[in-house]
């Protein structure tokens, strides 16, 4: 015998039954409602506590002070190759109004490149973490819907997304750069001016938007104040696990420690060997009058000792016509001593190493300038490669310190220090100091 019974149809079903077009739609919506509220562009799905303009704030005030820091010694960067003195210097020759030069490259103080490009490279690492944590801090905005409401909406959305990819981009480039990897297509030259420029100007117009808010946003509440309306703060915040000083103290932490693990490869001190994260964080090269930090080796660029054998010659050209001389002519010569440090683009830089040679402006005198070269144009025996030849101005030719070295710290120069002779000069980019120099052309360039 069945059952008789009849099962009560559920409320979905009933609906259907009874309004089936209807119950559908609200189903379908329902659902789509919930999928929405699991999406970044759903206000709730951005939880965290900590989040609101007090602390983007502080961040943001911390990066104006840093950026502009970082724009204004990349500059002075520029300035050091003296782009404008000759093409071989120059690395991005379609620069346009952008490439406006600033000032002749002073020679004094000796360590001038080394403590800007050293506070360049070392401010980029140690800004990194605030960076991040800027961007953690906005991210709910960057996925907020609809992308524009109005075209000044649109504009400030554009400024945001050449803000970010600008930061990005700026930053990962920098960070290969000073570790040598050159992961990204073409010159890191060009492309890191090129990339500055563009996210200089997005951030300046986003700090002369942001930066009057950010100031009477911490002078009214602080970071433990509250903003009405604000457009960061999660509206079903989750329990705060980290207060908003705690995690300023964590990004501080952070850079902290960049700082400990970076800044001894641009300056002097005890954290010298603690400098794991530049490019050449581990001991020094070897030992003895020769063993300190070297970025280019002759091996790295196909040399060997045989290319600067016995045949080697150094051509001296100028109005007394090409000048050749050996080694031990050059030896014959009056010798000069300088302490000079060498600095690289990668942040990189020795102590004071005392390097001994012919000075340059003697070497001027000899192809027929015994009043000062207005320039000279080095070139190296090396047959290939960026910066294989490389201008100096009159003042770098002029100046005594300036010398073809022979030697360094009471010994001669190591094949990978620039054997037999090599460029040094006070104050100039490591790679304007060139070695295993061929020919010496002083004049107008």
């Amino acid at each position: 015998m069945g059952d008789s019974r009849r099962k009560s149809p559920t409320p979905r079903a009933f609906l259907s039954r009874l309004l089936p077009g209807r119950a559908a739609g609200i189903l379908r919506s329902r659902r789509a409602t919930a999928i929405r509220e699991h999406l970044p562009s759903a206000p709730g799905f951005w939880r965290s506590p900590v989040r609101g303009v007090p602390f983007t704030a502080v961040l943001g005030l911390v990066l104006l002070g840093g950026i502009t820091v970082l724009f204004v010694t990349g500059l002075l960067s520029y300035a050091a190759y003296n782009p404008d003195l000759n093409p071989v210097n120059d690395k991005t020759p379609d620069k346009g109004l952008l490439g406006f030069y600033l000032f002749a490259w002073p020679t004094g103080p000796h360590w001038l490149y080394r403590l800007t490009q050293g506070v360049h490279v070392t401010l980029g690492i140690v800004l990194v973490p605030v960076l991040l944590a800027k961007l953690w801090s906005v991210v709910p905005k960057l996925f907020a819907l609809p992308p524009a409401r109005s075209l000044g909406h649109a504009l400030e959305r554009l400024s945001l997304l050449l803000l970010v990819g600008g930061a990005l981009f700026e930053f990962v480039t920098g960070l290969l750069n000073i570790q040598l990897d050159y992961l990204f297509p073409g010159s890191f030259y060009r492309l890191h001016f090129y990339g500055a420029w563009v996210f200089f100007a997005a951030f300046l117009a986003h700090a002369g938007l942001r930066a009057p808010q950010a100031v009477r946003v911490l002078r009214s509440g602080g970071l433990s104040g509250t903003v009405p309306g604000d457009p960061l703060e999660s509206p079903a915040p989750a329990a705060p696990t980290l207060s908003r000083r705690g995690a300023l103290a964590m990004v501080g932490a952070g850079s902290l420690v960049l700082l400990i693990t970076s800044a001894g490869r641009s300056f002097d001190g005890p954290l010298r060997r603690l400098a794991a994260l530049t490019p050449h964080g581990a001991a020094e090269p070897g030992s003895g009058p020769n063993g300190f930090q070297i970025n280019k080796t002759a091996a790295s660029v196909g040399l060997a000792t045989t290319d600067m054998g016995e045949g080697w010659r150094l051509t001296v050209s100028g109005p007394a016509g090409d000048l050749r001389f050996t080694r031990d002519q050059l030896l014959a010569m009056d010798q000069h001593s300088s302490a000079l440090p060498i600095a690289c683009v990668e942040g990189w830089s020795t102590s004071d190493q005392w390097w001994r040679g012919v000075r340059l402006k003697d070497l001027a005198a000899l192809a027929g300038y015994p009043d000062g070269a207005p320039g000279l144009l080095v070139e190296s025996v090396q047959r290939s490669g960026p910066f294989r030849r490389a201008a100096l101005r009159d003042n770098q030719v002029d100046d005594p310190r300036s010398l073809l070295a022979l030697g360094v710290n009471g010994e001669y120069l190591s094949l990978d220090h620039g054997y037999p002779a090599r460029i040094i000069v006070p104050a100039a980019p490591g790679v304007l100091n060139t070695k295993w120099v061929s020919r010496l052309t002083f004049g107008e360039l």
